[in-house]
């Protein structure tokens, strides 16, 4: 049975159906030592190894230097010690780093591993390319690949992040990005596994369609650009762990005071995830007037899912195509807002949020819902752009619609979405806001003492009374940041230490 991904080995499961032993074709002089393992860990550690050798002479310590052997001659390791080179059998892959540890070999790379010795195994947790010099070693240019190929892997089957050790150093190896077809070859060549099987398919072909002699330079230009938006994308898995109901509450507690209905609500919608383990079958339509938190639900919900969000502002879109995209035929072809959002956010799993779905069918051209194109990625079938011409997964995205007015939605959008009403802030609960929320916010960012600005409790209801006819709470913020500036500049023009607030005061400050 062929191991998927690798082409070039034939691998035995009949032992152990969780592992696999392999045999080079034609090299009956070379077998393979190794055994494949099935790993889903995030992080790699010494309980958490990611390669391990046999250590049968003792050479191997926290820290060694070396380089291993092409895999199509021998599975080994050729340890710098002393000036010798000791060779140790690799005896276990996880099957995510198969290609990577090919193309490492294959590549005569010297790396530095940090490893641990027990049982007389070295378990690899950290590869690092170095180049060797009279001093010692220092790190090689490939490096920064390297860290970024590895934290790739890693993150190939689950959505968290990967964590630190004292050991590593690659945190801003992770914006390296990969637009050389230097680059890109040498990723496609270590990703395996890491990649959905139809993406890479389908960055084969491209890089086929690049190298070859009969495309037009304008269509290489395009077919490298949609490769390297593909190949930038973390692509992960869609199993969720399970939420914390408790820690849901107080991360939206923190970002919106009061409308306790719409918190339970947006927990009741996302808890199932603790059942099924993928994310709920529709997205959240959040449906209220301007200003009543709409937004700071969206991005609470990013946090409890631990994911990044992107955002899409459909009041500016005009026609679908902005959101499809355009086949790579035209000179000035290029990828749609939605294929571009996944490619900002670098990750296939996010919240994707989509602000002001109303407004989408008022900017129509030719009597079209440019919104329409969203169907195809709220169904969660799997999206494709005209520009890339690839299938993306969707089972990771999770999207969130704003608006302000859900009867102009159309039906067949309303469909997917469980819609959850936001009324406006009692006028109690403005105060509260403006007082425990707004005003303490606009104080920190200008750096004022709160002593500097006082607005006693009537002084607080003749502002709310001043925007009464105005929803959601943006208008208090406004409110409070003119306060703020107005007392601080008394203090600084006419040396008072601080200004308390009348009634009067704020009525003929808020009114001019």
């Amino acid at each position: 049975m062929a191991e998927q991904g690798s082409a070039s080995r034939v691998f035995d499961f009949k032992k152990n159906p969780e592992t696999a032993v392999g045999k080079a074709p034609g090299s009956l002089q070379n077998e393979v030592t190794y055994e494949l393992f099935a790993s889903d860990a995030e992080i790699a550690d010494a309980a958490h190894p990611f390669l391990v050798l046999a250590d049968t002479k003792g050479v191997l310590k926290h820290h060694v230097h070396g380089h291993f052997s092409n895999p199509h001659r021998s599975t080994t390791f050729a340890v710098l010690t002393d000036g010798k080179e000791i060779k140790e059998d690799v005896l276990k892959i996880d099957r995510r780093f198969l290609r990577f540890y090919e193309w490492i070999g294959e590549n005569g790379i010297t790396v530095r591993l940090s490893g641990k010795c027990e049982n007389g195994c070295y378990s690899i947790y950290r590869i690092h390319a170095i180049t060797p010099r009279k001093e010692g070693f220092v790190l090689a240019p490939d490096d920064p690949f390297i860290q970024m190929v590895i934290m790739r892997l890693l993150a190939s089957r689950t959505p968290e992040e990967m964590s630190e050790d004292d050991d590593a150093e690659i945190d801003e190896n992770e914006e390296i990005m990969l637009t050389s077809m230097k680059r890109l070859e040498d990723f496609l060549a270590c990703a395996g596994d890491a990649l959905p099987a139809n993406v890479s398919s389908w960055a084969h072909r491209n890089v086929m369609l690049i190298k070859s002699g009969t495309v037009s330079p304008e269509e290489r230009r395009h077919a490298q650009r949609a490769l390297s938006m593909m190949l930038n994308i973390q692509w992960k898995g869609s199993y969720f762990e399970s939420i914390d109901p408790v820690e849901a509450r107080r991360i939206l507690d923190e970002e919106l005071y009061g409308l306790e209905k719409v918190k339970q609500r947006v927990i009741e919608t996302i808890i199932q995830i603790n059942r099924t383990h993928t994310l709920p079958a529709y997205g959240l339509l959040l449906a209220g007037p301007a200003g009543v938190g709409k937004s700071q639900i969206a991005y609470a919900v990013a946090r409890i899912l631990k994911l990044p969000w992107t955002s899409l502002d459909m009041s500016t879109i005009r026609n679908s195509e902005a959101l499809t995209g355009s086949p790579r035929i035209y000179v000035n072809a290029k990828p749609g807002r939605i294929m571009e959002a996944f490619s900002q956010a670098g990750t296939s799993n996010l919240v994707f949020i989509i602000n002001e779905l109303d407004k989408a069918d008022m900017n129509g051209m030719n009597g079209g819902n440019p919104a329409d194109a969203l169907l195809t990625l709220l169904d969660n079938l799997g999206y494709t752009d005209n520009y890339i011409e690839c299938t993306i997964p969707t089972g990771g995205v999770y999207p969130i619609a704003t608006a302000n007015d859900k009867s102009k939605i159309s039906e067949p959008l309303m469909t997917r979405f469980a819609v959850i009403d936001i009324p406006d802030y009692t006028p109690e609960e403005k105060k509260v806001i403006f007082t425990e929320f707004s005003l303490p916010k606009i104080l920190k960012r200008m750096g004022m003492r709160k002593e500097e600005c006082v607005i006693p409790a009537d002084a607080v209801s003749t502002v709310v009374e001043k925007f009464a006819d105005q929803p959601g709470v943006r208008d208090l913020e406004q409110a409070a940041e003119h306060l703020a500036a107005n007392a601080l500049y008394r203090i600084e023009t006419q040396g008072v230490p601080g200004v308390v607030y009348t009634p009067e005061m704020v009525e003929k400050l808020l009114t001019t």
